[in-house]
């Protein structure tokens, strides 16, 4: 059996490696490097399978995420909400543009903000929400989107792990994650559903003059040559990026379906057993398992990291430390107890190997060893 990893990024290479190799080689050959057709390319490709009618590729989620904010004009001292159960780069940039993050509470099942708590947090200062569609399935963006509506609020989505996944509103309209409200985002770091060979990123919109601004944002504020009409940053996705990517989206919904696959065998192996939570599904997304996390009852989860990587069986905890815990965001609006849901997951939630090229080999024997060790 070949070794289990986390991510096998290498396996997946090797079954698209002439398409990808000769993209590269194509940016190589004509040296546009920068702003080269294979970005243009991505990007109208990107546009067409999201459905959307502006892409701006970037040079990584984070950027995508601040130059998202950015667009908005919102002032110092104006608060964006997020979940607190999430990665740090959203929260990270909110706090770096002067703004106030305002974190609160997700929902046990899904992992993602809940409704209630997001509610309760809204102020006459509040100007955004930040949903995370967090591990692969998007939040509830009706009821967010519902919210938004009443109080004249921005919805800025972070789909940076749930591209490819897409949500059913209660009137039967489908919509790709990332595309309901009014700026989405996504990271192309190599581990993502849809990664690159470096870092990368974009943003998408429907909005033309929200698209207008972010591209100027990322280009240095410009948008004739050395006129500079705003403060903006330099994110841009290159070329060679932008060369993997024309290649691996042609296969994200066969990479989606292979994950939903490897998550269907864990589900089926854990299903009946009361130590193990399985990830849950909502009727209004689907789930394209960025991560199979599940939830852990009354099990020491160091030690059972520990077990299975003496099988040689990688297992990680995203996240071991919520938001309003981080050191950096220490704030006395909030202490432990502030959010007990996030706080419980943070104590037991446990992600299993997810990506394409796992075999039935190597999923029978993962799941073997976590069910002896817990039933023993």
């Amino acid at each position: 059996m070949k070794n289990i990893q986390m991510v096998d990024l290498q396996s997946q290479y090797l079954k698209i490696r002439t398409d990808v190799n000769a993209g590269i080689q194509d940016v190589i050959d004509t040296t546009s490097f920068i702003k080269g057709s294979k970005v243009t390319d991505f990007q109208h490709d990107l546009e067409k399978y999201l459905n959307v009618k502006h892409v701006i590729p970037v040079g990584n989620g984070t950027d995508a995420l601040q130059i998202a904010l950015m667009a908005l004009g919102l002032k110092p001292g104006d608060e964006v909400i997020t979940p607190t159960f999430t990665f740090i780069a959203t929260a990270e940039v909110v706090a770096l543009l002067g703004l106030t993050p305002v974190v609160v509470d997700v929902d046990f099942d899904t992992f993602n903000i809940s409704l209630e708590s997001l509610k309760k947090a809204i102020t006459p200062k509040t100007k955004a929400i930040v949903p995370v569609h967090l591990f692969g399935q998007n939040a509830n963006m009706e009821g967010i989107l519902a919210l938004a509506k009443e109080y004249n609020l921005y919805v800025v989505e972070d789909a940076c792990q749930s591209i490819g996944s897409e949500y059913t509103f209660s009137d039967g309209k489908k919509v790709q994650s990332g595309c309901m409200g009014d700026i989405g985002c996504t990271s192309f770091f190599p581990s993502k559903n849809l990664g690159c060979f470096g870092d990368g990123g974009a943003i998408f919109t429907n909005d033309d003059a929200l698209a207008a601004k972010m591209r100027a944002i990322s280009n240095h504020g410009m948008v004739v040559r050395y006129y500079h009409d705003i403060v903006g940053v330099n994110s841009r996705l290159d070329s060679i990026q932008a060369a993997v990517l024309v290649v691996k989206l042609k296969h994200l919904n066969e990479y989606s379906a292979q994950r939903q696959t490897a998550a269907a065998y864990y589900g089926a192996a854990f299903a009946k057993n009361e130590k193990l939570i399985v990830p849950a599904q909502t009727q209004n997304s689907t789930h394209v398992f960025h991560q199979y996390t599940l939830k852990l009852v009354d099990v020491d989860r160091a030690e059972l990291i520990k077990y299975l990587a003496e099988k040689g069986i990688p297992a990680m905890v995203y996240y071991p430390v919520p938001l309003h815990l981080q050191k950096a965001y220490q704030d006395d609006r909030y202490n432990a107890g502030a959010f007990p849901v996030a706080e419980k997951l943070s104590e037991c939630v446990f992600s299993l190997p997810m990506h394409t090229e796992l075999t039935d080999e190597q999923l029978e024997y993962i799941t073997s060893n976590v069910l002896a060790f817990v039933n023993k």
